[in-house]
């Protein structure tokens, strides 16, 4: 599999025809060197500012909700043009009952679409939002072997991805959207980790740059790598691309499952193998003597 992942510069399109030509420019750049595009965490809501009838964060969620099967349409014609699978991050849906969750879709070159949504809420979008949990971890079937997507802060429990995990993924994809340097560092800490503990590789994309015409996507403090097992067949640090925080910038990296069948068998550690699949016993207090 060619991946790219892309550190998203949070732009000012002013109507769905702005964002949607944005967009196909981003794919044109990395296309050609990609089978599989890798997006950030509520990117798509950088055109909440044009739609929204009332300021404020409220008002661009909900602006962005109604837009919402218009935005997905917009993607899917996306990845049709380019003939490329795309995981264009995340954007806010309502589903049956009303809820409101967050959603990252899977599209592949014919258009159809799958979706993994958020598990596990921020304090912003739980507090803030009134975002709900969705729909449980899934793995999706692609040319390549069965993946899974973590949203941002479901990376950093270990349960969600080691459910996917379980199901048969060797590549995990992590759209996130983070404000500071600490959460930034909270999902790269956490992919990584990931990687280790499960003998797979962790793909992450974050958005960039100051927007100071957006409520939500005000301040963006983010970046796009892929990581693997820090053992035999990887660099030492585990790192296979790493581009930093430089707005709009792209990594791309060919990844083999047979690198992770092979680390799996043949490394110094064997973390896939070794995890308990009960629950661990309960800790108890030390005594000192």
């Amino acid at each position: 599999m060619r991946l790219g992942a892309l550190a998203w510069e949070v732009g000012r399109p002013l109507n769905l025809a702005g964002y949607a030509a944005r967009l196909d420019a981003r794919i044109a750049e990395a296309a050609p060197r990609a089978d599989l595009l890798l997006m950030p965490e509520y990117a798509c809501m950088e055109l909440a500012p044009a739609l929204a009838h009332e300021a404020g964060c409220a008002g661009e969620l909900a602006a962005m909700v109604e837009a919402a099967e218009a935005v997905l349409a917009v993607m899917r014609a996306a990845a049709q043009r380019h003939a490329v699978w795309l995981q264009p991050g995340s954007l806010p849906m309502r589903v049956g009952g009303g809820a409101v969750v967050n959603r990252a879709p899977l599209i592949r070159p014919d258009g159809a679409v799958a979706f993994q949504d958020k598990w596990h809420m921020t304090r912003f979008e739980a507090e803030q939002w009134g975002v709900s949990r969705g729909q449980a971890p899934a793995v999706f079937a692609t040319p390549w072997g069965l993946i899974g997507i973590s949203i941002c802060y479901d990376a950093e429990f270990p349960d969600h991805v080691r459910a996917q995990v379980a199901a048969g993924a060797w590549l995990i994809l992590v759209p996130s959207c983070t404000d500071t340097a600490h959460g930034f560092s909270r999902v790269v800490i956490s992919a990584r980790a990931r990687a280790v503990e499960n003998q797979c590789f962790v793909a992450m994309a974050g958005t960039t740059g100051a927007a100071p015409w957006s409520a939500t996507l005000d301040e963006n403090c983010g970046g796009a790598a892929v990581y693997g097992p820090a053992d035999r067949g990887f660099a030492a640090d585990g790192v296979i691309v790493q581009g930093g925080m430089e707005p709009g910038a792209w990594v791309f990296a060919a990844l083999e499952e047979g690198a992770i069948s092979a680390v799996r068998e043949h490394g110094q550690v064997r973390n896939h193998r070794d995890w308990s699949g009960a629950a661990m016993p309960r800790a108890m207090a030390a005594g000192f003597a």
